[in-house]
């Protein structure tokens, strides 16, 4: 279910989400200048961490490889922050909504979480064609 093109398309919209409320929060944070260091830092920060360290085969080769419990506790902190960040930007109910698609998109991945949790190598993406593209 992971690479069913409507999952993959919940997640990136999430990734996306998760940096422009980062940087909705840094802006928010900051005063004068550091604000604009922040606004720019949080999102660019995350992005590292997301795509820096990953494990074996998510889709692409890994630049820094992590074992899977790492890594999922990766992606929930950064997706906790962006939930934390949209609350304190004063949306409690969408930071709701926010983190109930977040649990329900990694429920609906289960194959790729439970591997991971299991700290076994995930095999989804090889050699599997996703949205028309070969991996």
């Amino acid at each position: 279910m992971n690479t069913h093109p409507i999952n993959l398309t919940v997640r990136f919209l999430l990734e996306i989400i998760m940096l422009i409320v980062l940087g909705c929060w840094g802006w928010r944070l900051g005063s004068d200048g550091l604000r604009y260091l922040l606004a720019a830092g949080l999102p660019l920060a995350a992005a590292l961490l997301w795509g820096y360290f990953r494990i074996p085969n998510d889709p692409k080769p890994a630049p820094i490889a992590i074992p899977g419990p790492a890594r999922l506790l990766l992606e929930w902190v950064l997706f906790g922050l962006a939930v934390y960040g949209l609350r304190e930007l004063g949306h409690p109910s969408l930071s709701m909504w926010l983190a109930i698609i977040v649990v329900v998109h990694y429920a609906v991945s289960y194959d790729r979480t439970w591997v991971m949790l299991q700290n076994k190598p995930y095999h989804g993406f090889t050699g599997k064609s996703i949205m028309g593209m070969k991996p």
